[in-house]
């Protein structure tokens, strides 16, 4: 599919109401909310995340970041936190996708892919008729203790690029993006959106002049 020249940015790892709304005065135009992670930074209780995600303005998109495989579970989540969107972060069976299409309709849904080898091109053609969006992402779910994002860890952006163009859905770009690769990051990949965390972040707080770089990086892209 192809991404329009300026992809739009996602932020992700919020962790209170303050963090939102510093995000979406630079600029984002979707916020991720992570809820329980086997590993990785960001999780914040789903009572904390419910809150964020009502006073988040439209257009401006909630996304609830999930690590559950079952849909019953996935949407429970969602009436409980009351988002916009579900950033599924582990491998769902095709009937969890139209479970969760049956019961939530009008929520958007983003599967991460975790970008590896030929493998992870071949799973993102598989699942992107399921879903409205790919996130293309570098952690790992075959560890002991699975690497479901904020790795801050850049992957193979020659196979990112590769499932951008072959897939009919939008493409999210994520995995160790900062102010200093996001222009490269986009010129390679042409992303629909990008999704950053550990690299607009300072001892795990979100740094305003960090976000500056980041989105102004973008727009000289």
């Amino acid at each position: 599919m192809e991404a329009t020249s300026k992809p739009r940015v996602k932020i992700c790892c919020i962790g209170s109401l303050e963090e939102a709304r510093l995000a979406i005065r630079s600029g984002a135009s979707a916020v991720g909310l992570v809820s329980e992670m086997p590993s990785g930074p960001g999780v914040i209780a789903e009572e904390e995340i419910a809150w964020i995600a009502a006073a988040v303005p439209p257009p401006v998109i909630s996304v609830l970041l999930t690590s559950q495989q079952d849909a019953a579970s996935i949407i429970a989540q969602q009436r409980r936190c009351g988002v916009g969107a579900i950033q599924i972060c582990d491998r769902l069976s095709l009937k969890s996708y139209r479970e969760l299409r049956t019961a939530l309709p009008g929520i958007r849904l983003i599967q991460v892919i975790h970008v590896g080898g030929q493998e992870s091109f071949e799973e993102a053609l598989a699942v992107a008729t399921q879903v409205d969006a790919l996130l293309l992402d570098s952690g790992n779910q075959l560890l002991a203790v699975k690497e479901l994002g904020g790795t801050g860890r850049v992957h193979d952006w020659q196979i990112s690029r590769a499932v951008r163009e072959a897939v009919d859905v939008p493409v999210f770009l994520a995995g160790g993006l900062t102010a200093e690769n996001i222009a490269q990051a986009i010129k390679l990949v042409e992303p629909f959106a990008v999704d950053v965390c550990t690299g607009v972040r300072t001892d795990g707080k979100l740094d305003e002049a960090k976000l500056a770089r980041f989105f102004a990086n973008i727009a000289r892209g």
